[in-house]
């Protein structure tokens, strides 16, 4: 795994500095987001903020990677940056191999807020991705079908989002962006502002969505533990600017059930050990 050019190399489940997957020879690795050398900044009134700094990170097609740091270390503007919304202010940014100019249109972007239209009803928001593309309506039928029962909302078709639970309305967000089946899906503090158990209901539901389809996950938490059971890589990023501490591979065994995966030894320690090199670097700040 790739590192920034500021930190040490990162130690992998094998205890080398390899970017690869194990057993995988560096010739035929097939990154789908690629990050050489990036640094971010923003201006605000009249100070330059660096939110990120010589970040350098391949994400393999098929992998779930979690990213976690400090608030303010430049998570989401990682994601911002993968999805093409904007440019980082040195280094490069591929995607499947081809610098990202504009908003990328082969992902889809969690963000924390669900971003329902109030107006249309379970199937109507998942299908607005596709009436924007343009795909035949009696297609667009099937493949909302499709998705609804893949995210166990069947029955609720024609609720509209004010009568659904915030675990039901996550399912409908998720629902709507695999419906356009983009290959990469960025997810931003999905699950964060939902309640311990249904925190755990749409962990179980997202790496069981994962393990059927295998899209490429870029998911950020402040949740460690979330990081760990879903994870096949932690990223722990540095305060302000970020920088990568850490790129740990997280060996344990698929599938992971997420509701008894604490009470493991190997998750314990995994834990512990990510904690304490997040734990080095927490401070107060608004995520960038």
């Amino acid at each position: 795994m790739s590192q920034s050019s500021a930190s040490p190399a990162k130690e992998t489940s094998t205890g080398t500095a390899s970017g690869a997957r194990p057993g995988a020879d560096a010739t035929t690795r097939d990154p789908i987001i690629t990050i050489q050398g990036v640094s971010k900044r923003f201006r605000r009134k009249d100070q330059v903020i660096t939110a990120i700094q010589d970040v350098d990170v391949d994400v393999e097609r098929g992998e779930f990677v979690c990213i976690v740091g400090p608030s303010g270390c430049g998570k989401s503007t990682l994601l911002n940056m993968s999805a093409g919304l904007m440019e980082p202010s040195r280094g490069r940014l591929l995607f499947a191999g081809r610098t990202l100019s504009g908003p990328n249109v082969d992902v889809g972007y969690i963000t924390q807020k669900d971003n329902l239209m109030p107006w249309h009803t379970v199937a109507g928001n998942i299908g607005m991705a596709l009436s924007i593309r343009k795909m035949d309506k009696r297609q667009a039928r099937a493949r909302v079908a499709e998705m609804i029962e893949m995210v166990g909302l069947t029955g609720f078709e024609k609720s509209y989002p004010g009568e659904l639970s915030g675990g039901m309305r996550k399912r409908v967000t998720l629902a709507r962006t695999l419906a356009y089946d983009p290959p990469v899906l960025l997810a931003d503090e999905p699950f964060g502002a939902l309640d311990a158990q249904l925190k755990l209901v749409m962990q179980a539901e997202i790496q069981r969505i994962w393990a059927e389809t295998r899209k490429t996950i870029l998911f950020v938490t402040h949740d460690i533990s979330e990081a760990v059971a879903l994870g096949d890589r932690v990223i722990v990023m540095s305060s302000r600017p970020g920088r990568i501490k850490v790129d740990r591979r997280i060996d344990i065994p698929r599938p992971r059930d997420v509701f008894k995966i604490r009470h493991q030894q190997e998750f314990g320690d995994l834990a512990e050990e990510l904690w304490d090199v997040l734990a080095a670097d927490m401070h107060s700040g608004e995520d960038m």
